[in-house]
């Protein structure tokens, strides 16, 4: 099965809510991506993908259907998200519900960074009380 690119009005329709996002224009790069698209087979399938970068993070849109699309963010190969749906049939509330979950991931991260900025911290932090053993 062969997957049909991003149309031109679906690329326009990302870099204007990118454009929403970031108040300026983020460079929006066409890709193909290798996905399981059938959870019982071993098989990956090529798919086309649109990939940016903002603010520390990573992002990629994968078209595995006709009006069907996934998501996720990531900082690491360590570090990869996704929003907690396997498809999507809007390419609209695709994006937008990654950048959103994004934004409240990154405030969330941040706080993690600056309450323990390396692993060794936790250990040095005065009200740390180690694990709780019943």
């Amino acid at each position: 099965m062969t997957i049909p690119d991003f149309t031109t009005s679906e690329q326009q329709l990302v870099n204007q809510i990118l454009l929403e996002r970031y108040s300026r224009i983020v460079p929006l790069q066409s890709a193909d991506v290798e996905l399981q698209l059938d959870t019982t087979s071993a098989e990956l399938s090529l798919c086309p993908a649109l990939y940016w970068s903002a603010l520390g993070c990573e992002f990629i849109i994968s078209k595995v259907g006709n009006e069907r699309f996934r998501c996720q963010f990531f900082y690491s190969a360590n570090e990869q998200f996704g929003t907690g749906r396997d498809v999507y049939d809007n390419l609209g509330d695709c994006v937008t519900t990654l950048l959103r979950l994004q934004a409240d991931h990154s405030i969330t991260r941040s706080t993690a960074m600056t309450e323990f900025p390396d692993t060794g911290a936790r250990e040095k932090q005065d009200d740390y009380l180690g694990p709780l053993v019943i």
